[in-house]
């Protein structure tokens, strides 16, 4: 029954994968599900994670592992399958694929059980769409230099979101030059205000920037930097464009990420006069224990109570959010003391973003 439950929670994954546009992982992790149940090279890679949190991701740590592989040469039969590494994936004749990836796994279990034991940390540069949209919400009342503060920042990469351009149709901000370019930013219109706001191309002035994470990587370094690239999925080769960019900001766009929890690291924030001090995140919350966040909740009130009209506060978040019956991922704002308003939403990688009437 445990293994089971792995090949469950595979099939899951598989089916996150094809609703988010992956038709490449959504097989391979179906072909990973059965060879799980057979008792194949896939069930050794994955034993010992049977009973496994969800927050865990398995699936997503193995195909990490694997990408690795190809990323770095040691799979060249599965790198002519990854168009993240110059391959071409045919959904008409997909098994040579799957060959490709179950014999990886084979031959490299050792490389693979360690890939195993690393938290997924994909450092999504799309979901800047909705964190700079946030901040371009909070920056309304009028400009001040801003502080910014990430929790669960992975590398970082969104600490730079000022710095990466913003186009959709009738809709641009952002350097020209940047070497992210965040395409159909939006569905549609941007809401009324963003316009406004953008009007002009006014400049956001960050003076500090600071996140923490349990697990930093070092975007810098070509370890950090093989794996974020490991995490991103190999055929949605916008998003493998998107990150290349982000790297290439972060090696002249400095940024802090301590290894910290969140509310140990906000426990160390104050306010300054002058500033807008921001706390934002990215679907990270899921990821924390429910212990654990009662005190960043409790650490963004003491911030929020501090705030006054020379040293602002805002708290900006990107998170799942039930509505009925399904969760959509929402950007929600507060300022200082009020409630929190919902202004956007989009899907999980950040892209399109879509208005919500308030």
């Amino acid at each position: 029954m445990s293994r089971e439950r792995l090949a469950v929670m595979v099939e899951h994954q598989a089916r996150g994968c094809a609703e988010l546009g992956s038709p490449l992982y959504a097989f391979l992790l179906g072909r990973v599900a059965q060879d799980v149940r057979a008792g194949g090279p896939c069930a050794e890679a994955l034993a010992g994670y049977e009973d496994a949190p969800g927050p865990d991701a398995v699936a997503l740590r193995l195909l990490g592992g694997v990408h690795a592989l190809a990323l770095t040469g040691r799979a060249p039969d599965l790198a002519a399958c990854y168009p993240s590494t110059g391959g071409a994936f045919d959904p008409e004749r997909p098994e040579p694929c799957w060959h490709a990836f179950r014999a990886a796994v084979a031959g490299e279990m050792e490389w693979v059980r360690d890939w195993m034991t690393r938290p997924p940390q994909t450092n999504e540069v799309g979901r800047a769409n909705l964190l700079i949209t946030g901040l371009l919400k909070a920056t309304q009342a009028g400009p001040l230099p801003v502080r910014l503060f990430e929790v669960g920042s992975s590398a970082g990469l969104n600490l730079r979101a000022d710095r990466f351009r913003y186009v959709s149709e009738g809709f641009a901000w952002g350097p020209a030059d940047s070497p992210v370019l965040l395409e159909g930013a939006w569905a549609g219109a941007p809401p009324a205000w963003l316009a406004g706001a953008t009007a002009g191309q006014p400049d956001l002035e960050i003076v500090e920037r600071r996140g923490c994470d349990l697990t930093p990587i070092d975007p810098l370094s070509p370890d950090g930097a093989l794996a974020l690239r490991a995490y991103v999925w190999p055929d949605q080769t916008a998003r493998v464009a998107r990150l290349d960019g982000a790297l290439r900001v972060a090696a002249r766009v400095p940024a802090e990420v301590e290894a910290a929890g969140a509310a140990d690291f906000l426990a160390g924030v104050r306010l300054e006069p002058g500033t807008l001090t921001v706390v934002w995140h990215s679907i990270m919350r899921q990821y924390v224990p429910a212990a654990e966040w009662a005190r960043v909740e409790a650490e963004l009130d003491r911030l929020a109570a501090a705030a006054t009209v020379e040293a602002r506060f805002a708290h900006i978040s990107f998170e799942p959010r039930r509505v009925g019956e399904r969760h959509r991922f929402r950007l929600a704002v507060r300022l200082g003391t009020a409630a929190g308003t919902v202004v956007a939403e989009a899907r999980p990688h950040g892209l399109p973003a879509r208005a919500v009437a308030t």
